[in-house]
């Protein structure tokens, strides 16, 4: 199943917030994006009705397997696309940013070249 670039906006908060905090409920979400707890709440529907999250009886919030595969490989893009962005030297902000919005809608095949390529910079610099 094909998800959303809202959705996986989601999934990788969730997964970010769970590496910070461990235990993450719909509020932890909604301070974190800014947006209002209804919107969490349906978003959280959404996403536990595909099987990408479980919501246990005290509102914990934890990736199923599948969840936390697209949330990683969405943090992992975000994470060097950003690095790679400072490294040509795109202030830290800016960078962080438009990695946000790349990581959604680059290729599996462009981001591997690019990972690549950086991997290569980085240890020509060492």
């Amino acid at each position: 199943m094909s998800i959303q670039e809202s959705g996986e906006m989601y999934l990788e908060t969730i997964y970010i917030l769970q590496k910070k905090k461990g235990d993450i409920r719909s509020i932890d979400i909604a301070h974190e994006l800014g947006y209002t707890k209804p919107s969490i709440s349906r978003a959280v529907g959404i996403l536990k009705k595909n099987d990408y999250i479980e919501v246990d009886s005290s509102g914990v919030i934890t990736l199923t397997d599948e969840g936390e595969k697209i949330a990683s490989r969405i943090y992992e893009r975000h994470d060097i696309l950003t690095r790679y962005l400072v490294y040509l030297g795109v202030d830290e902000e800016t960078a962080a940013q438009d990695a946000c919005r790349v990581e959604h809608v680059i290729s599996q095949d462009s981001f591997e070249k690019m990972k690549e390529e950086y991997h290569r910079r980085m240890k020509e610099q060492s």
